[in-house]
């Protein structure tokens, strides 16, 4: 078994050292209750023998469906006892959506909270797949109790091995540039993902973190929460990243670290309650995902709070790239440096190459980095140069000391008149606007330029700009050719469930919009040098 598979840090061969994690310290918390490290051990196993009796065994599926709460671990520690794979699904997918992933994942048995019973009850699901409820209301799914099923019997006796090459759990990408699949992390991957967050930064037994990101993602589940139970420390689950709880939450139990994307730092600092919350107690606030606002950033140190960004991906568990606090103010919109345990590279020519020079794809490796996807090998192979290094997709440049820097996404990269153009760099200009709340640029067709940028902008709540200034501002801080010749103002962009764009969208109604225009009379876009 993994070292962070097992829910009872207490047992070991070193007392002396592990003095520090207790048994009796809360390991997981949440609206409802409470477990310590003890408890959560003895509930697992017994888990563990309800799912055994079910036919759960080494390598089966067991999907959980519901909002974060204790539940979701104590389904992953008990499937991972048996050397069996979690598979935690999005609740706020379509059932069909539901459909496709407890097919794709072969699921044999699905565990849902009563807030997914509605959900539950729109999917047709599965023949064969057993149902476990969470605290059932009424759910036309029917199944069986889940605490009925954990106090049913005894506790789980003899554990088939599990090793670090076993498959622990599969999570299922966001779906922004297609179908979801489902990446498949083993216990090493997850083991080592944690092993590289404590040689970056410290975690104690003391500590206890905010688990606000949702467990169907890996910044969720990886980064700062296993590596806090790792050290004996105590997570709180959020079932829902309101900035409100959020900032209350920190307030009162006294949150020593949370990892949040940067939308929900932004709703937290303009939130009513921002002046009031008392942040004094955080120690660590981590980001990803894309950079953070400078008007965002100042606000939280103006509370004195620095900001960590981060840098990674489902396939590498997911770390790459954090910066650090020592460093963050010589490189204010780095990501960072690697991991310790992490070999990056530029991809040129098809040949990983050492960092460093022009912008290029990053690709990784290192024990850390998955083992493919789900029932995919021509995907996976694809998705590998020289079948070792893993392709990000993103476009990095690395600067001489080894920070880095994200360009942007190599599919959301557009050429325009033969020039690359950058849509992240342009979002950041634009975005520098106050009246800017965020910025979205996609590539459309063009008969004449070959490719033209769209702009889809939102505003802050009660602001307003005209189209002009915003085009004025750009055409002032950017090459003619990399501003984008249609501007929109949208009420709200699409995002996914953790809070991403979802650029597949807008490309979709880009595309609508903006049919191809024919060359004769097409202008050259804003941008034209």
């Amino acid at each position: 078994m993994s070292l962070i598979a097992g829910p009872n840090p207490g047992l070991g061969t070193w007392p002396a050292r592990r003095a520090r994690i207790s048994p009796d310290r809360t390991a997981l918390l949440d609206p409802r209750r409470s477990l310590t490290y003890a408890g959560l051990a003895e509930r697992t196993a017994r888990y563990a023998g309800a799912l055994r009796r079910l036919g759960v065994g080494p390598g089966d599926r067991v999907a959980y469906l519901g909002v974060n709460a204790v539940e979701v671990f104590e389904t992953f520690f008990a499937a991972w006892l048996l050397g069996a794979i979690a598979v935690p699904l999005n609740y706020r997918l379509s059932g069909a959506e539901v459909r496709y992933m407890l097919d794709d994942g072969g699921a044999s048995v699905l565990v849902h909270s009563a807030d997914t019973d509605a959900l539950v009850a729109a999917t047709a699901l599965p023949a064969g797949l057993q149902v476990l409820a969470v605290h059932p209301t009424s759910c036309p799914a029917g199944g069986l109790d889940y605490e009925a099923e954990i106090a049913h019997g005894p506790a789980l006796g003899a554990e088939p091995p599990v090793g670090l090459d076993d498959p622990a759990i599969i999570l299922y990408t966001s779906g922004t540039t297609g179908r979801p699949k489902g990446a498949v992390l083993t216990h090493g991957n997850l083991t080592w993902n944690t092993i590289n967050y404590l040689a970056h930064v410290d975690v104690l037994s003391t500590d206890r973190a905010l688990c606000i990101a949702p467990l169907f993602h890996c910044v969720g589940l990886s980064q700062l929460t296993l590596p806090t139970l790792f050290k004996g420390g105590s997570v709180e689950l959020v079932a829902k990243a309101d900035p409100g709880l959020v900032l209350e939450r920190v307030s009162a139990a006294r949150i020593t670290g949370f990892s949040a994307v940067p939308t929900m730092l932004q709703m937290m600092c303009e939130h009513p309650a921002w002046d009031s919350a008392d942040l004094s107690s955080l120690i660590l606030v981590q980001y990803g995902g894309s950079p953070v606002q400078e008007r965002v950033a100042r606000a939280w140190l103006g509370r004195g709070v620095r900001l960590l960004q981060g840098y990674g991906m489902t396939e590498a568990s997911p770390g790459v790239y954090m910066s650090t606090h020592d460093g963050t103010p010589a490189h204010p919109t780095a990501v960072g440096v690697p991991h310790f345990f992490t070999d990056v590279a530029l991809l040129r020519d098809g040949r990983p190459e050492p960092v460093g020079g022009e912008p290029a794809e990053l690709v990784v490796r290192g024990p850390h980095v998955f083992t493919g996807y789900w029932n995919r090998p021509e995907e996976t192979a694809a998705s590998f140069v020289d079948g070792r290094w893993f392709r990000s997709g993103d476009v990095l440049r690395v600067d001489g000391d080894g920070w880095a820097h994200v360009v942007d996404r190599v599919k959301d990269v557009y050429i325009s008149g033969g020039e690359n153009v950058y849509p992240a760099e342009v979002e950041a200009v634009a975005v520098a606007l106050d009246d800017v709340a965020d910025c979205a640029v996609v590539g459309v067709a063009d008969r004449q330029w070959g490719e033209v940028g769209v702009g889809y902008v939102q505003l802050r709540d009660g602001a307003t700009l005209a189209e002009a200034e915003l085009r004025a501002h750009l055409e002032a801080n950017l090459a003619r050719y990399k501003v984008p010749k249609h501007l929109e103002f949208v009420p709200e962009l699409p995002r996914n469930p953790t809070g991403k764009i979802r650029r597949v969208d807008l490309r979709r109604r880009a595309a609508d919009e903006h049919p191809i225009e024919q060359a004769a009379g097409s202008p050259r876009p804003e941008g034209a040098s």
